[in-house]
């Protein structure tokens, strides 16, 4: 009877302890999407076109205010730990501009490093690069997204 009774104490004490121990988990997700640089080797700057983009990579989930303006291709990596609320622990943006007849003219890569904009590689037919400002507002908005929102959490 003893043995019975150490027996049910012990699962008692076992059971909150495991559910606890799982919600310690962490779990990871990703949100958006960004061209791999094998599929951005693909895309010649000066001869590529936006149809053949298209084709090539896809379209991309934000594009710059004017049609036919810079592509934006933007992922992050979202971690969540316990009870934290869920952090950005990863940022990238592939932007591609054109020029007006539809071309490719700018293959950028950017990343977030300790909340830094940082360019990662950059394939220009320009000298000057035009969209920095628009680049600093589309981080500024990616980072005020709440993916608990999203999700229901």
């Amino acid at each position: 009877m003893a043995t019975t009774r150490r027996r049910l104490i012990a699962l008692t004490l076992a059971l909150p302890l495991a559910a606890a121990t799982a919600g310690c988990t962490r779990m990871y997700r990703n949100h958006g999407y960004v061209p791999t640089d094998d599929e951005l080797a693909m895309v010649v700057v000066g001869q590529t076109s936006q149809a053949e983009l298209e084709g090539l990579i896809g379209r991309p989930g934000a594009q710059g205010l004017l049609t036919g303006s810079d592509w934006y291709y933007v992922g992050s990596r979202w971690e969540r730990y316990g009870l934290n609320p869920p952090r950005e622990i990863e940022r990238h943006v592939v932007a591609i501009s054109f020029d007006q007849a539809g071309t490719v003219t700018n293959v950028q890569r950017f990343g977030l490093e300790q909340g830094r904009i940082v360019v990662l590689s950059q394939r220009v037919t320009d000298t000057g690069v035009s969209s920095a400002s628009v680049l600093r507002q589309l981080f500024a908005r990616i980072g005020r997204f709440n993916p608990g929102q999203m999700f229901g959490n």
